[in-house]
């Protein structure tokens, strides 16, 4: 497996993050190494370049032992939050709420952020972003990033889909082959049989149906299926959080006596999905369910102050969730906190 980075004198990061923590080297969240700023845009992909220049493209975190790299597949400028979020709502609630928060009342962005954990002998993938099919609209960025960061598509042994939609299985092949040749399949039992039925083939849901049986079933001799509380290895444990798709699976991570959560599309903007977990999302497939799900998830995560990874987050995508008088959670961007907890 690849150890390389952009920054060859950094050939340990662990031990030069807990040095870089003890001389005070490490702020705001700052990593040992980054990776290159995206420098390939067309005229017609401005507003996501400006939205995206200050972005690094890959961030990494100690856990225990394991090592945590989030990678931005792309970023999405656009219009919004309304009516994608609040469609349940006035167009003016929301715009009162992205006011409180000194965000656009019109305009949002969008990010996709692919996670690999590294532990004992394994290079594991949470979901695989846009692939080849968004690189013409400036995503698809995953396995750039992860040269960059210091591993190639060969390096990963596992591939875990969170759920199957577009966004998390389309980089799953390139061309007529798999991106991640070396790698074994891990995906939600309910997901997976629910995407593959009559149901979703020819319903609402068809177009989706037909791209995870182009992406998904050709996979599925090398794919374990899950539910609530397998391991996908020592340490990774599957819940479900059923609502935005039908199957859709979080994991936690645990290592030492620490432990985070990659919460997948539980939350799809860290104020307008957070603040009002009621308010409904376009994405969720069972809005009540999926509200549910949202309020569970992050009242445990706010009241044992679990760190999490949300596939939507602002990038780097790592923070807390602080519970609110009225029901909501404030988002906390993670900054020192697991450095210091590494060094410790």
């Amino acid at each position: 497996m690849s150890r390389e980075t952009t920054d060859s004198s950094l050939c340990n990061r662990r031990n030069a993050l807990k040095l870089a923590v003890a001389a005070g080297g490490v702020a705001a969240g700052a990593l040992v190494t980054r990776g290159a700023f995206a420098q390939d845009a067309t005229a017609d992909e401005a507003a996501r370049q400006r939205a995206s220049a200050d972005s690094p493209g890959w961030h990494r975190i100690t856990l225990g032992e394991a090592r945590i790299t989030t990678i931005l597949d792309g970023l999405r400028a656009g219009d919004g939050p309304y009516p994608t979020f609040g469609a349940d709502q006035s167009q003016e609630a929301m715009a009162e709420l992205m006011r409180e928060n000194y965000l656009p009342e019109d305009r949002f962005a969008n990010g996709f952020t692919p996670t690999l954990v590294e532990l004992d002998d394994n290079l594991i993938l949470f979901d695989t972003g846009f692939g080849e099919s968004g690189r013409e609209n400036g995503f698809g960025r995953l396995v750039e990033r992860m040269d960059a960061a210091g591993y190639r598509p060969e390096d990963v042994t596992i591939v875990v889909l969170t759920h199957f939609h577009g966004d998390h299985i389309q980089g799953l092949m390139t061309g007529d082959a798999p991106t991640f040749p070396n790698a074994r399949y891990v995906a939600g039992q309910v997901e997976y049989d629910w995407w593959t039925s009559d149901e979703a083939r020819n319903g609402d849901r068809a177009q989706g149906a037909a791209l995870v049986e182009r992406l998904v079933v050709p996979l599925r001799d090398q794919m374990t299926l899950i539910g609530e509380g397998d391991e996908i290895v020592s340490g990774i444990t599957a819940m479900e959080a059923f609502g935005h798709s039908p199957g859709h699976m979080i994991f936690e991570i645990a290592s030492g006596d620490q432990r985070l959560w990659l919460t997948a599309d539980t939350a799809n903007h860290y104020v307008a999905s957070l603040q009002k977990p009621e308010w409904q999302v376009s994405f969720d497939q069972d809005k009540a369910m999926a509200t549910e799900t949202r309020k569970r998830v992050f009242d445990r995560i706010a009241e044992e102050r679990i760190p999490f990874i949300g596939f939507h987050m602002p990038f780097p995508a790592i923070g807390y969730a602080q519970k609110l008088e009225d029901g909501g959670y404030r988002f906390i961007p993670e900054t020192y906190q697991l450095a210091l907890a590494d060094e410790a």
